[in-house]
C-alpha cells in the first residue's frame, strides 16, 4: 500500500500561482507514472498533468504553457507548478501514481479561483 499527501492547494486570485505537492510513502523511483488530476462540480475527473520514471511529460491542453509538472526523487515528491490560474481551474486536485499494475490516489486538494 502506498500513501499519497497532497498538499497546497487554496484560494487564489485569477492571474495568481500556485505549487500543489504530492509525497509518497514509497520511493518514486520505482514508480512506472505520477500525475495531477483534477475533478470540478459535475464534471468528470481529468488529467492535468503526468510524469514518467524516465522524465517525459504529457500536459492537458489547458495546462499546456501554464502549469508545470516535476518531482523530487530524493523526497519522494512530485509537484504541479501553476500559473496564470483562472477560475475555470477551480477543483478539486488529486495526485495520482502507478507503481506496476497498482495505482494510487491522493485524498484532494481543493484549488478556488476566484476574486
Amino acid at each position: 500500500q502506498v500513501q499519497l499527501v497532497e498538499s497546497g492547494g487554496g484560494l487564489v486570485q485569477p492571474g495568481g500561482s500556485l505549487r500543489l505537492s504530492c509525497a509518497a510513502s514509497r520511493s518514486i523511483s520505482n514508480s512506472n507514472r505520477m500525475g495531477w488530476y483534477r475533478q470540478a462540480p459535475g464534471k468528470e475527473r481529468e488529467l492535468v498533468a503526468s510524469i514518467t520514471s524516465a522524465g517525459s511529460t504529457d500536459y492537458a491542453d489547458s495546462a499546456k504553457g501554464r502549469f508545470t509538472i516535476s518531482r523530487d526523487n530524493a523526497k519522494n515528491t512530485w509537484y504541479l507548478q501553476m500559473n496564470s490560474l483562472e477560475p475555470e481551474d477551480t477543483a478539486v486536485y488529486y495526485c495520482r501514481a502507478s507503481y506496476g499494475f497498482r495505482v494510487y490516489w491522493g485524498q484532494g486538494t481543493q484549488v478556488t479561483v476566484s476574486s
